[in-house]
């Protein structure tokens, strides 16, 4: 069993930035891929970046390449997404997930564990 709990959000203005962070109580952490997904009101939850269990490996969803940053911390069993020129269609509840299989694993379905998310609103 893996607990994971989301911190970091907020309301921000465009162009602001934020750190998110999600802290994961297992021993196994670095035997985890984890994913940062995301759901805005009435849609869908995305998928927004992966980390692979070492860390040297990334995926992003194109709506954030080049400014979301995702990297985790084996030591400190957490994983971290920095989030940069926020727009006010970032604003979501954000999710961390947890899988033993791909970090590139785009759908929800492969992931057995997750946060009860955090809020980040970003006004224009």
């Amino acid at each position: 069993q893996v607990h994971l709990v989301e911190s970091g959000g907020g309301l921000v203005q465009a162009g602001d930035s934020l750190r998110l962070s999600c802290a994961a109580s297992t021993r196994t952490f670095s035997s985890y891929s984890m994913a940062w997904f995301r759901q805005a009101p009435g849609k869908e939850r995305e998928f927004v970046a992966g980390i692979k269990w070492s860390g040297d490996s990334t995926y992003y969803a194109d709506s954030v390449k080049g400014r979301f940053t995702i990297s985790r911390d084996n030591a400190k069993n957490t994983v971290y997404l920095q989030l940069n020129s926020l727009k006010p269609d970032d604003t979501a509840v954000y999710y961390c997930a947890a899988n033993v299989g791909s970090y590139y694993a785009t759908s929800t379905i492969p992931y057995d564990y997750w946060g009860q998310g955090t809020q980040v609103t970003v006004s224009s």
